[in-house]
C-alpha cells in the first residue's frame, strides 16, 4: 500500500479499535499491516477499511493479529526462577498481601503463573493480581481458564500440572481455585489510565514493539504505578536503556526495582531556610 493508504488505514484502526499504530514502530508495524490486509483478498485498502468499519468481527481478527498473542506459562523459566527465589520472596518480607498487574497478559498463562508461585510460596494470603489486555478474545480464554495446548504448559513443572491443571480431549485447564485468583479487565495500555500501588508490574515482550518515545513513556507511567521499592519485570530481550533516568535500578536481569530519588540538599536547605522565616 501507498503512504496514503497506509495513513487511511491508520485512521480507521484508530476509530474502529482505539489502537493507535504511530506508537508502534513504523517499519515492521507497516510490513505487518501490508501483508495482512493484502491477505484479505479486498481489490482496494479503502474496501477493506469500509467492512472494517462495519464489522466488529473484523476488527476482533485485526487486533487478535496486532496483538502478538504469543505466550506460555513460565516463560523463560530461569527468570521465573528469580521470580519465585528472589524477587517474590523479598516482596513478601514488605507486606504479606501483594498488589501486582500483569500488563498485556494475553491469554492468561502468565498471571496463572504469578498466581501459582504465589500459592506455593505463600498459600494463606489473599493477593490480588489484577491482568490486563487489549484483546477481548484473549481475555476471553483467560477468563474461562483454557484451553491451553501442551505446548503452552511445557514449563511447568509435573507436581504443578497436577495440582493446578485438569485436563481434557481440549486441552489444558487451570482449576477454578486458581481462575479466582486473578482479575482480567480489558486495558489499553497506550489510551487508559494506569492504577497505582503496585508491589510488582510484569509487562513482558511487549514494549520492544513500541517507538522509542511510546516505551520512554510507558516506562514514566510504570514507574509512578509502583510501590516505593516495587519491581518491573520485563521481558528476557528488552532492556531499559536509561533506568536511572527513568527512576529505576537493575535488581537482577529483566527486574528492575523503583529507585526512590535522593532529596537534593540544596533545595531541602532552601525549604528549611524558609520554613525557619
Amino acid at each position: 500500500m501507498n503512504d496514503q493508504e497506509y495513513s487511511y488505514l491508520k485512521s480507521k484502526i484508530y476509530k474502529t479499535t482505539n489502537l493507535d499504530i504511530d506508537c508502534y514502530k513504523t517499519q515492521q508495524m507497516r510490513r505487518r499491516l501490508d501483508a495482512y490486509v493484502e491477505k484479505q483478498n479486498f481489490p482496494t485498502v479503502a474496501a477493506y477499511c469500509n467492512l472494517l468499519e462495519k464489522t466488529p468481527e473484523k476488527q476482533r481478527q485485526l487486533l487478535d493479529y496486532l496483538a502478538i498473542n504469543v505466550s506460555e506459562f513460565f516463560r523463560d523459566s530461569k527468570q521465573f526462577e528469580t521470580l519465585q527465589k528472589l524477587v517474590l520472596p523479598d516482596r513478601l518480607a514488605e507486606s504479606r498481601r501483594l498488589n501486582i498487574w500483569s500488563a498485556a497478559c494475553s491469554c492468561g498463562q502468565e498471571p496463572y503463573t504469578i498466581a501459582i508461585i504465589l500459592e506455593e510460596l505463600a498459600p494463606q494470603a489473599h493477593h490480588r493480581i489484577l491482568a490486563t489486555d487489549i484483546d477481548e478474545s484473549a481475555l476471553k480464554q483467560a477468563r474461562d481458564g483454557g484451553p491451553y495446548t501442551a505446548a503452552d504448559v511445557r514449563n511447568v513443572a509435573p507436581a504443578y500440572l497436577s495440582r493446578y491443571f485438569t485436563k481434557n480431549t481440549a486441552g489444558y485447564w487451570v482449576i477454578d481455585s486458581l481462575k479466582k485468583k486473578v482479575i482480567f479487565q480489558r486495558h489499553n495500555m497506550l489510551h487508559d489510565l494506569f492504577e497505582n500501588n503496585f508491589d510488582l508490574i510484569i509487562c513482558r515482550n511487549v514494549i520492544i514493539y513500541f517507538s522509542e518515545i511510546v516505551r520512554d513513556n510507558l516506562y514514566q507511567k510504570f514507574h509512578t504505578s509502583l510501590k516505593p521499592n516495587g519491581i518491573l519485570f520485563l521481558g528476557g530481550s528488552e532492556v531499559v536503556l536509561r533506568p536511572a533516568q527513568q527512576g529505576f535500578g537493575m535488581a537482577f536481569p529483566a527486574f528492575y526495582r523503583k529507585v526512590t530519588p535522593k532529596p537534593d540538599t540544596d533545595t531541602a536547605a532552601h525549604q528549611l531556610s524558609e520554613v525557619a522565616k
